[in-house]
């Protein structure tokens, strides 16, 4: 099935270095839980949605155009050229994503260019993320970028990791 993963909002507390910023209505997030964004870290979180097929693509990984934009708002400051995207193993289920900025490709990352944004993909991720779709959801309580990934088998109880 496919699981949504949705990387943390920016905390309304203090932030150690510069911070990924967009609006959100409320300071509080989804149950009262805040996250530290920097510019070198984001922690990801991970929940299962409604059974849906994901049409898979021979691309790593797509954008919708609200992710798009986004990614465009983000990087539009200079020396950053696009966002990084990586698994690391932790959480009670073994991984979670990581998302970056970046001021260069790495000699093996995969790049996605897609309506003028590049999204640089890490060698340890590209497998895991065969097939996704990456999009940027806005509602009353937060705002978010969400991994839809038909390869996940699993995820934990407390929504910090998945399993392939």
């Amino acid at each position: 099935g496919s699981v949504r993963r949705s990387l943390w909002r920016q905390s309304a507390r203090g932030v150690h270095g510069e911070r990924l910023r967009w609006p959100t209505s409320s300071p509080r997030h989804r149950g009262g839980r805040t996250a530290r964004m920097s510019a070198s870290l984001v922690r990801a979180t991970v929940r299962a949605v409604s059974k849906r097929k994901l049409q898979l693509t021979r691309a790593t990984l797509t954008l919708t155009p609200s992710a798009v934009n986004k990614i465009k708002q983000l990087t539009s400051a200079p020396r950053k050229v696009g966002v990084k995207v990586g698994v690391r193993t932790r959480g009670c289920n073994g991984l979670s994503y990581t998302l970056e900025y970046t001021k260069t490709k790495g000699d093996s990352d995969e790049e996605v260019i897609q309506d003028g944004v590049r999204v640089f993909i890490e060698k340890k991720a590209q497998l895991t993320l065969l097939g996704t779709e990456m999009d940027y959801v806005e509602d009353k309580l937060s705002s978010e970028f969400v991994f839809n990934n038909p390869n996940i088998k699993g995820t934990c109880g407390c929504g910090e990791s998945f399993n392939i």
